[in-house]
């Protein structure tokens, strides 16, 4: 929990620092209705017949001056912090989850004067989990800790109902889990529909004047990113058919490379060079016989068998403060069947100044096996805005 509280920490505290009142615009407050379907990715959420949940949420935002760097290149990003609670249908040994959280919108396209569609993240912590304990919630394999990190992605269509009031309706999908930092951390999965009400209440709704945007050239920029994490590790046994759990923290070291072609303002997308090292991957091969299951201890594997490089491709949205990165990957070089594998990440960055970033990642494995939180620092070297 602690490495998930100060990432967010980080990040509200550079999202607050980057701010000046003078750029601040067109103040609102909103609210969403969520409706959702939670997906049975693991065999506790399929046994305990969850299926369902409602979710309500408050939002503040804001944009940003059109006299700003921001409010001349990104006019219609919206960002800001939102605090939502989740009801889960036969979800008492899930819990009733409390999601506080960054978030960000920006319109892709404007279907019409009043319409448009537009994406929008959501990056925070989520409390108030009953989670997995041996003795009084045995079950549930899913979550394993209190709190837990929580990521949403929407797609949606706003629709301007006059000059204050905007409702917006879409498709959004949740992530909660922990990134190993504890287990079990099988997650929870939701899908569903997502339709809000805004109010903005500053009288400026439409920029005064015709905004003139800097100048942007395409070209290539070259992220290097450094990352690290603790883990814990899970195992199942094919003779007991229960898992087992390693005692302690393992921990992992990463290094990204990645040059990245800026095709717009908005998007960049390129190829990425990943290197990790996981102190726990194969050490079940590495076992010491005949210790119990309840306290197992290994033996060090060798490096080779702890070291991975794979190659990826990203892409990006970049917005102000945060960009939004994407990568699906596979390790080319690699020694055992934890580190033979086809990956997945997903990260924010939220940018420390022009070009130096804060990394706050998650690796999964086949898009469903949590992997690993990815948190560290990058810069990005020649980067177009």
């Amino acid at each position: 929990m602690n490495l998930r509280l100060s990432a967010l920490s980080l990040a509200l505290a550079i999202f607050c620092m980057t701010l000046d009142a003078s750029d601040i615009y067109n103040h609102s407050l909103g609210v969403d209705f969520r409706p959702q379907w939670v997906i049975p990715t693991n065999d506790f959420i399929k046994n305990s017949d969850i299926n369902s949940a409602l979710g309500g949420d408050l939002k503040y935002s804001f944009s940003f001056s059109p006299d700003s760097f921001y409010g001349r290149n990104y006019p219609a990003a919206r960002q800001g912090i939102g605090l939502g609670y989740t009801s889960i249908a036969n979800g008492t040994k899930l819990g009733k989850p409390i999601n506080l959280y960054l978030f960000q919108n920006v319109p892709i396209a404007k279907l019409s004067s009043r319409l448009s569609l537009i994406y929008e993240w959501n990056f925070g912590l989520s409390t108030n989990w009953n989670p997995y304990d041996p003795d009084k919630n045995p079950d549930n394999g899913a979550i394993g800790s209190k709190t837990n990190a929580y990521i949403n992605l929407g797609l949606l269509l706003r629709y301007r109902l006059n000059r204050n009031v905007d409702i917006t309706a879409g498709i959004d999908g949740t992530h909660y889990s922990n990134g190993n930092t504890t287990i079990p951390n099988a997650g929870a999965n939701f899908a569903g529909i997502k339709v809000g009400l805004s109010y903005t209440f500053d009288s400026q709704r439409e920029v005064p004047l015709p905004v003139d945007k800097d100048k942007f050239e395409r070209g290539m920029g070259y992220d290097l990113t450094v990352y690290g994490a603790a883990r814990r590790r899970a195992f199942f046994s094919d003779s007991s058919h229960e898992y087992l759990y390693a005692r302690g923290l393992f921990g992992v070291l990463g290094l990204n490379f990645a040059p990245m072609y800026g095709f717009s303002r908005y998007f960049r997308a390129g190829v990425s060079l990943d290197a990790q090292y996981d102190e726990s991957a194969n050490i079940l091969n590495h076992r010491v016989e005949g210790t119990p299951d309840d306290d197992m201890k290994f033996y060090r594997p060798p490096f080779k068998e702890q070291i991975a490089v794979g190659l990826s491709l990203r892409a990006e949205l970049v917005m102000p403060i945060f960009s939004i990165n994407v990568g699906i990957g596979r390790n080319i070089i690699c020694d055992g069947k934890d580190t033979d594998i086809f990956y997945q990440t997903l990260t924010l960055k939220a940018y420390l100044w022009r070009n130096a970033f804060l990394n706050i990642g998650y690796q999964l494995n086949d898009f469903h096996e949590p992997n690993n939180l990815m948190l560290g620092f990058g810069y990005s070297f020649g980067m177009k805005r």
